[in-house]
């Protein structure tokens, strides 16, 4: 097919990518620990963890799952964690002995946790000792056998160690009252594991890495089934795209958000291949604590989300934070908005480069050059040995400059939804795209932008909105702190805009949003109801605003 995006590949970025250079995830790790072996892997709460260190700790993880637990090749293990040092530790041993890695939000309800568990079928969790109390009202109606619990800081050397689990279980009272008869302590789990041989798993690229649980375009939480050979393409894919920027062994990234999350998770396994350092961020909403981080490393790149981006901005301490080193800002998981972008620049002096994916596609598909010297608006181009098209609702390609849903196609591509074949089969055209859900338009060099949700766009006596543009004007007003879009029912026009505001003033009126509104948009777009609200409005566990429970309030007021 022909690729226009090939022409804005910056020098030294292939078109193809090399997938066979690692038969899977666990070699890939070997590999890296050995050629960067002293040099600082991940850092947490001032401690760092070396390249070997992280290898060694892992190794003992997964000896003490093989001949401890007695965890075969293919068993699911749960990690409920937030980014702490145990976190990569765990993730390598549970890779390195055969098994599957299950991300679990450490702020699931036991409902959540309970319909996770049972769907996976995990047999073992590793779960901070502060969500223990949530796994203890439900372990016992799930499939897990083996539990390992573990302290923030566990992983911190002696004296520091004890002085932070003492504060947070005993001080700041962090730790709810548990009891799980069973469960074992992961200090104990190491010392015991390094005693124990490790038997090599031979792995190839159709094992599975993850089942790594979203919501899809669809309602309810699926597992998606990224392989070792996804999650090496889409590594080897996000390093090569981010190698005019980026020396090995040199770079230091901020990782604020959770590594559960397949952005955090793949962006930081990207740079760790390059043996850079990541400095993990537990609770990016503690903003002094994070700031504080922030002044103390001489970082070279930060992932993020828009929210995470805007609230740095407005905190008042960002202005003491050096960002003489920085290269990189990279922004995903959500739309950027564009007074975020011009802010971020005029702050930062780089500008924020927006990515696109899904976990799906475990998850970078198509991204903005690192080297672009602004934003866009637009989230770039299909990354090495990817190919995107906009296609009609048949699976067909349309031409350039038309909108429809975006199709991807590409090595990172998931296996499927863990069982759930028809759910599977409803997200690939007979010609071999996945479809993504989101709509939006391919210009002449390649280069897609997103108009928004399939699911979310509104129709308008026939003509089509896209909440996300709505979003981006309501946010361009200086007193708008966020914004929410949605169609709502209307006797006319079959819907209509209603925007859901957040403001920094109590003194904005309806009207002055509306004349703003009027001076961006056209006529139907303008919202057609406005309610404004001092609480902020229900994001995922990245920040994205959830439109789907602004309709379901709206439902609910209804019935």
């Amino acid at each position: 097919m022909n690729k226009p995006w090939l022409g804005q590949y910056p020098a030294g970025v292939p078109s193809e990518i090399d997938c066979q250079k690692f038969s899977s995830l666990k070699e890939m790790l070997s590999v890296t620990c050995a050629r960067y072996g002293d040099l600082p892997a991940y850092r947490s709460m001032g401690t760092a963890m070396t390249f070997r260190e992280i290898d060694e700790a892992s190794r003992a993880f997964a000896a003490w799952l093989q001949k401890v637990a007695k965890l075969q090749r293919g068993d699911r293990v749960a990690l409920m964690m937030p980014n702490l040092l145990q976190y990569p530790a765990v993730l390598f041993g549970v890779l390195r002995a055969g098994m599957v890695v299950v991300n679990v939000n450490p702020l699931y309800t036991p409902r959540e946790l309970a319909y996770q568990l049972k769907d996976s079928g995990a047999t073992a969790i590793v779960v901070l000792e502060n969500f223990a109390h949530t796994l203890a009202q439900v372990v016992e109606n799930t499939p897990i056998r083996t539990v390992i619990t573990t302290q923030v800081g566990d992983l911190l050397p002696p004296l520091k160690r004890l002085l932070t689990n003492t504060v947070v279980k005993y001080v700041k009272k962090m730790v709810p009252q548990w009891q799980m008869d069973s469960a074992v302590d992961f200090k104990q789990v190491l010392a015991v594991g390094r005693a124990q041989s490790l038997d090599d798993v031979a792995l190839t690229h159709d094992d599975l890495a993850f089942l790594q649980y979203t919501g899809g375009t669809t309602g309810v939480a699926k597992g998606t089934m990224l392989t070792h050979g996804n999650m090496v393409a889409n590594v080897l894919q996000v390093a090569a795209w981010m190698s005019p920027n980026l020396n090995d062994g040199e770079e230091t990234l901020v990782i604020p958000l959770p590594l559960y999350h397949v952005f955090a998770l793949t962006g930081t396994l990207s740079f760790f291949s390059k043996g850079a350092e990541a400095v993990l961020i537990a609770n990016p909403r503690d903003m002094p604590a994070f700031l504080k981080v922030l002044q103390q490393s001489r970082f070279t790149a930060i992932i993020g989300v828009n929210t995470l981006f805007r609230a740095l901005l407005d905190a008042p301490g960002f202005a003491n934070v050096d960002l003489s080193r920085l290269k990189l800002t990279v922004a995903g998981g959500m739309a950027v908005q564009k007074v975020v972008a011009q802010r971020w620049n005029q702050r930062a002096g780089v500008p924020l480069v927006e990515g696109y994916g899904l976990t799906e596609t475990s998850p970078v598909a198509i991204a903005n050059p690192v080297t672009v010297q602004e934003w866009s608006g637009q989230i770039g181009v299909p990354v090495p040995s990817t190919d995107a098209a906009i296609i009609d609702d048949d699976g067909l390609a349309l031409a350039l400059g038309q909108v429809g849903e975006i199709g991807v196609r590409g090595p990172q591509i998931m296996k499927g939804y863990w069982n759930r074949p028809d759910e599977t089969a409803k997200m690939f055209t007979v010609n071999g795209w996945m479809r993504t859900g989101d709509m939006g338009v391919m210009d002449e060099n390649g280069s897609i932008r997103i108009t928004d949700r399939k699911k979310d766009m509104i129709v308008i006596s026939g003509f089509k909105v896209f909440p996300n543009e709505i979003e981006d004007v309501l946010t361009m007003h200086p007193d708008v702190l966020e914004a929410g879009v949605i169609g709502v029912p209307d006797e006319r026009s079959g819907e209509a805009v209603k925007a859901v505001v957040v403001c920094s003033s109590a003194a904005l009126t309806e009207a002055d949003l509306l004349a703003h509104c009027k001076l961006h948009l056209t006529g139907y777009k303008i919202p057609r109801i406005v309610e404004f609200r001092t609480e902020p409005l229900p994001k995922s566990n990245i920040g994205k605003i959830l439109r789907r429970e602004l309709r379901g309030e709206k439902k609910a007021v209804s019935a």
